[in-house]
């Protein structure tokens, strides 16, 4: 009998699923998010506050444009690792569709990010009109832009800003999407 975490599945991979978070992934988002080694590159590390507002806003997301950041989880036991998904961002002064993730500490360098971050671009390409899709972070966040660049992202622009000094943009058009389908035919 199916999970009702299960139940609310968006994505699968071959080793995760992709599903809606809610408040009863407080705990594990919370362990993700308020960990300074991997928000050294964020504004801010978390607190529970910061926590619960992340959740429902994604909560929200999910009801006004069908997408948020969605809760990632280890098929094999169903344990929340992080967050991967599409939301709209603040990028440069535009309101621009993004790929974002977060991983726990434990479960990096296992190709995680890069796994669900390349199904949520694939979703993203086959379920909206956006014809590029982007990724940013802070320039020294070299990890963040590796696993950009793993999924096919490519290099677009870097920006002054007051949150991140300088601002990392990495970006994907659709018809380079389409090109990447077409070789794996």
């Amino acid at each position: 009998m199916a999970s009702t975490r299960q139940l609310c599945m968006v994505l699968e991979t071959e080793r995760l699923y992709l599903r809606k978070m809610n408040m009863d992934d407080y705990d594990a988002l919370y362990e993700v998010l308020a960990d300074s080694s991997i928000m050294q590159h964020y504004p801010y590390t978390f607190d529970e506050n910061r926590v619960k507002d992340w959740i429902e806003r994604n909560m929200q997301r999910y009801k006004e444009n069908g997408f948020g950041l969605w809760a990632v989880c280890l098929k094999e036991t169903g344990e929340m690792i992080g967050d991967c998904g599409l939301t709209l961002q603040q990028i440069d002064g535009e309101m621009l569709p993004e790929i974002g993730y977060h991983i726990r500490r434990d479960c990096q360098h296992n190709g995680y990010a890069k796994e669900a971050a390349r199904a949520v671009c694939d979703w993203a390409f086959r379920n909206t009109d956006y014809p590029s899709f982007y990724s940013y972070c802070k320039y020294t966040n070299e990890a963040s832009i590796k696993t950009a660049e793993s999924i096919g992202m490519h290099f677009d622009k870097e920006y002054s800003d007051k949150t991140n000094e300088i601002t990392h943009v990495s970006v994907i058009h659709r018809k380079d999407m389409e090109k990447l389908w077409n070789m794996k035919r």
